[in-house]
């Protein structure tokens, strides 16, 4: 028997979403609904799983905790799109980490589901509606599968309308579940039907109220239960005024929450902060949510029109918030970003305190707590939070000078975090973000920077006594070093938590290879807004011991399934998958020679070319705001942001053009080549070999009739006697630290990770561009080529350009043949550290193949046979081959 305490929903994905007293509002996302978004049931109707899958990612990049799927269409076939659909998702690791709530009608859908989803999930929905027995029935199979279950308010009679027939049917529900299916309580959550108001019938009236009063009793005597809801329902009568609905979702959540509702469909670009709703809108809506007037209805009607498409905040009156109190106004300039006022309101802060230091423990401090509820819960994103950063970093700043003339003042932190990308990467624009975000919660930083060395880090970390270290990589040799940290953290018994983030890292390396060396707390933070969270947990010290045995706990039992996923998968050897390589007809294969063989140096570009060629998509990711540009501009959760960033991102990219801030610089080889020996490419010059890239060959055993590609297999072999060839690049941007830190040094973080996004865009907007020359005119076997910046972002151009260290050929050792073939360090200064990467980080190179079956592909895991050929191939150490192939080679 549980104890009451520990009663709490616990639903998962890939990782837990536990539901306590203390939890913020669960956002359920409902867009992969074929009944609530034609979209989704378009693509699902022309089996255009890809985007359908776009949809649900969107849906969990954008705050979503659960995400609804429901196939309930009299024109698919719903069971096996359910069925289809979440194999799919399971295969998305960023997708899979979220709940899922199977959504349907009919039983037959639900059980498929439940059969195959992945962790456990929610069942939305089953009533009363057809009896007990069918109830009972459907309720012991839900308890069988281990899910959580949505009880409609709904019995034989028909659906609830009123208060008293709301708790009539949960209170038997209820009992039905708990006393004769022995139905966990903590696993039933409660919709009791959110209707419109002030539809202008007296019978709907109390719809709110009266969902408002259900909710407080169910959840006052039902213990442990949860109340959901489709607020949008409650607006219905006011669509096309946004200004309105935006306020009633507001009022309506926020009586509702109070009340005990602690889930439900909420579309955050629909909310209004409760209190920023203007006083007289405020009250007209209060009064029908609340139905405190029996005019109600005609009055928000009537004063509706008044603001019907009516701008938030009227130009004449922006700055009326400057008649607020200090702290209001302190706390609007944090929310907002505005730097402009902060530091002659933080002058008057330290007028009416004794000491400057209060000024940040107490004005500054309450209004960035602000900015961390706001941002917490999903209501704010990520570049408002870093604007809010740069606020409060200008207010420090002015009041530093007169802390320091008081000796011995320090500010009282919740705890001190190193961060650090580790030895031999050099990007750190994510370690940057979570830098700024916990220094918004009031953590001390000790940032290291790039490519620091683990010594240097342990040797900080007990100079400083710091209370976490954040670790950060990007480049696969990163997941190395980050062993090895963990390992010697152990070893001089280190007892800090240990936190572990950046592009190649996951959980399941984090539970699989790091944790396991370090007895203290190992964690990955996959973004920026689990930061503060995490690390709060992490040094809580009443709760911290109890979080880091849970947390030890989850990554055991998800190392087990892991561990035993991994040897469930079926490999060829290597001979056999070369038997099985891809098959080209090289007698009727169309091989184009390069117009310009040989290597040239691109050094004399104007950035003002490069910028049609950007892909904005990762711009926007960077900042932890996901979507497809152009649409993310208009898109309902984060278009509002996203313009906002965008319009910023244009002002400094027409400034770094301007001042020529940024250089770019690349170089490009074209060459004679042919396959041999099956996976080798020789490369030559005048018939004489000078380079021979080495490639990887897919392993995972695949039906019959499917090839197991290999980047050899573009190429020639030597033995057809047809001559191929083949090419490789360098793009770089030259000049991004040194912008950023122009304007780290004005306390500007904001515009420095902005600086370092934009040369991250411009580098691959240059490889692109690069690659268009290429084809049309240096190699010249496309020269009539004429697509769109968009047809090239989804690369229907005929080749490919892969680059060491991604899927198709994830070893970055071939790098060193690029640099040693090209002469790149020489030629245009782009080094490579010790663990290959690219300095300066705004870099790209790799290949160019030019074949029209030529396409990208993912070379998966492989087997040990594979890495001791590869290690004979390479003239290298089987031990140097297992490093720096190990994320790539198979458990079993």
């Amino acid at each position: 028997m549980k104890t009451e305490e520990k009663r709490y929903m616990r639903l998962s994905g890939l990782e837990p979403l536990i539901i306590t007293p203390e939890s913020n509002f669960i956002n359920v996302g409902e867009r992969t609904n074929v009944a609530g978004s034609r979209k989704f049931l378009r693509l699902v109707k022309e089996e255009k799983y890809d985007e359908a899958l776009a949809i649900a990612r969107h849906q969990v990049d954008g705050g979503a905790q659960i995400i609804d799927i429901n196939m309930d269409d009299g024109l698919i076939d719903g069971k096996e799109a359910m069925v289809r659909f979440l194999n799919l998702i399971a295969a998305e690791p960023d997708i899979s980490r979220v709940p899922i709530m199977i959504d349907s009608s009919k039983w037959e859908i639900i059980e498929a589901g439940l059969q195959v989803v992945q962790g456990k999930c929610v069942v939305n929905s089953i009533s009363l509606k057809e009896g007990e027995e069918k109830f009972i029935w459907e309720a012991t199979q839900i308890k069988r599968y281990g899910a959580a279950v949505i009880i409609m308010a709904f019995d034989e009679v028909g659906q609830a309308d009123t208060y008293e027939r709301r708790i009539e049917i949960a209170e038997r529900s209820y009992r039905v579940l708990v006393d004769k299916v022995n139905f966990p309580p903590e696993d039933i959550i409660f919709d009791l039907n959110i209707f419109p108001v002030a539809t202008g019938m007296e019978e709907h009236r109390k719809n709110a109220i009266d969902f408002i009063e259900s909710t407080r009793w169910v959840r006052e005597n039902l213990p442990h239960v949860s109340v959901s809801g489709g607020v949008s329902n409650v607006s219905f009568s006011f669509r096309g005024n946004n200004t309105v609905r935006e306020a009633m979702h507001s009022v309506f959540l926020y009586h509702a929450i109070q009340a005990g509702m602690n889930m439900g469909i909420v579309n955050p670009t629909m909310l209004e902060v409760y209190d920023d709703i203007p006083k007289d809108l405020l009250e007209h809506v209060e009064d029908v949510i609340l139905d405190r007037r029996d005019d109600a209805t005609e009055r928000l009607l009537d004063f509706a029109e008044t603001v019907k498409g009516k701008k938030k905040v009227d130009d004449g009156k922006a700055l009326e918030w400057r008649n607020g109190t200090l702290q209001e106004r302190i706390t609007h300039s944090l929310v907002k970003g505005i730097d402009a006022f902060i530091e002659e309101d933080a002058e008057e802060a330290r007028q009416s305190v004794d000491r400057p230091l209060k000024v940040i423990e107490g004005h500054l401090m309450n209004g960035m707590n602000v900015v961390g509820d706001l941002f917490g819960s999903g209501k704010m994103f990520l570049p408002q939070v870093v604007k809010s950063a740069r606020v409060m970093k200008k207010a420090v700043a002015y009041l530093n000078p007169f802390i320091e003339a008081e000796k011995g003042d320090t500010q009282q932190s919740l705890g001190k975090v190193l961060m650090a990308t580790v030895k031999g990467d050099v990007h750190d624009i994510g370690k940057n973000i979570v830098s700024v975000v916990l220094g918004c919660n009031n953590y001390e930083i000790v940032d290291l920077g790039v490519m620091v060395p683990p010594e240097k880090i342990i040797e900080t970390a007990k100079k400083e006594n710091v209370d976490a270290i954040g670790l950060s990589g990007l480049i696969t040799p990163s997941l190395d070093e980050m062993v090895y940290l963990a390992k010697e953290m152990e070893r001089q018994n280190f007892d800090v938590p240990l936190l572990i983030g950046g592009a190649t890292t996951s959980k399941a390396h984090t539970a699989v290879k790091i944790d396991t060396q370090y007895k203290n707390a190992v964690v990955h933070v996959n973004d920026a807004s689990r930061a503060v969270t995490v690390v709060g947990d992490l040094l809580n010290q009443s709760t911290k011991n109890e979080y880091v045995v849970k947390l030890k706990k989850d990554y055991e039992e998800f190392r087990e399934k892991f561990l035993k996923r991994g040897k469930t998968k079926a490999y060829i050897t290597i001979e056999e998958a070369r038997e099985r390589k891809l098959s080209i007809d090289w007698e009727q294969s169309l091989i184009s020679k390069p117009k310009e063989l040989g290597v040239q140096t691109l050094e004399q570009l104007s950035l003002k070319e490069l910028v049609p060629f950007i892909d904005w998509s990762p711009f926007f990711r960077s900042w932890d705001l996901h979507g497809k540009f152009p649409n993310i501009l208009e898109d309902e959760v984060v278009g509002e942001q996203a313009s906002s960033l965008y319009k910023d991102a244009q002002e400094m990219l027409q400034d770094i053009i301007a001042k020529k801030s940024l250089k770019p610089k690349a170089i490009f080889g074209l060459f004679e080549a042919n396959t041999i020996n099956d996976d080798d490419i020789s490369i030559s010059k005048k018939g004489k070999e000078v380079a021979v890239f080495r490639t990887l060959r897919q392993q995972l055993k695949k039906r019959e009739g499917k090839p197991s590609i290999a980047l050899a297999d573009f190429i020639a072999p030597k033995e057809t006697g047809r001559q191929d060839y083949m090419g490789a690049f360098c793009t770089a941007i030259f000049g991004a630290d040194e912008l950023a830190d122009q304007y780290k040094e004005q306390q500007d973080d904001y515009n420095a990770i902005m600086a370092q996004a934009l040369a991250d865009r411009f580098a691959e907007a240059f490889a692109e561009y690069l690659h268009y020359r290429v084809r049309t005119q240096h190699w010249g076997y496309a020269a009539s080529e004429e697509l769109s910046n968009e047809e090239l972002i989804k690369e229907e151009y005929k080749g490919i350009r892969p680059a060491p260290g991604y899927p198709a050929c994830p070893d970055h050792l071939e790098k060193e043949t690029i640099w040693s073939l090209l002469n790149v360090e020489e030629q245009i200064g782009v080094k490579l550290t010790e663990s290959l990467a690219m300095w300066p980080a705004a870099a790209v190179s790799g290949y160019y193949f030019a074949n029209e079956e030529a396409r990208y592909f993912g070379l998966g895991k492989i087997t040990d046979d594979q890495v001791r050929d590869f290690a004979q191939r390479k003239h290298i150490t089987l031990e140097k081959a297992r490093k720096w192939l190990h994320p790539t080679i198979a458990d079993n």
